[in-house]
């Protein structure tokens, strides 16, 4: 008899639950209970020098990270979160100049400028720029690591780029 009793005020207690505001957390983060979709639109490459392929690989990135740990469907447009922007900067300098002048290291940095719209709270709403770099050998040419740079690039962008708009860091 007590724990029929228990059973019913648990019970009650879900029940009354069911009709509050609830939200879904994902690694730390929380999305909206209500939200069931995301747009995320292609981010073109805008930087001075440009790699023909990074618009593609780094929204493709973005996408199979946000679908991968997220329970969002991906849309074009109309999204209950929009995800939209451009890569502004791409770009190789010299790193750990050695003792004859030249560099020991280069770096590749890729930035890019996100806009982040949240249609059921505006106040985590965020146009902000996010930099990442990695650092290849000066013996390496450039052309024959770019892509292997590029997609450890775009993983630890789109990190802080799911970060910055699911789990609030």
């Amino acid at each position: 008899m007590r724990r029929v009793a228990v059973y019913v005020v648990l019970l009650s207690i879900l029940c009354t639950l069911s009709g509050c505001k609830m939200s879904v957390s994902l690694t730390g983060g929380t999305i909206d209970a209500r939200a069931k979709t995301v747009a995320i639109t292609n981010f073109p490459n805008n930087a001075s020098l440009v790699n023909p392929t990074l618009s593609q690989s780094f929204t493709t990135a973005l996408k199979d990270k946000i679908q991968g740990q997220t329970p969002l469907t991906i849309v074009s447009r109309n999204g209950d979160y929009t995800i939209e922007g451009e890569i502004t900067g791409y770009s190789v300098s010299p790193v750990a100049i050695q003792g004859n002048e030249t560099a020991a290291m280069n770096r590749l940095t890729i930035t890019v400028r996100v806009r982040f719209v949240n249609s059921f709270d505006e106040t985590q709403n965020f146009d902000q720029s996010f930099s990442r770099y990695a650092d290849y050998s000066s013996s390496q040419n450039l052309s024959s690591v770019e892509s292997t740079l590029i997609t450890s690039i775009n993983d630890a962008l789109t990190d802080d780029i799911f970060n910055k708009a699911f789990v609030n860091w």
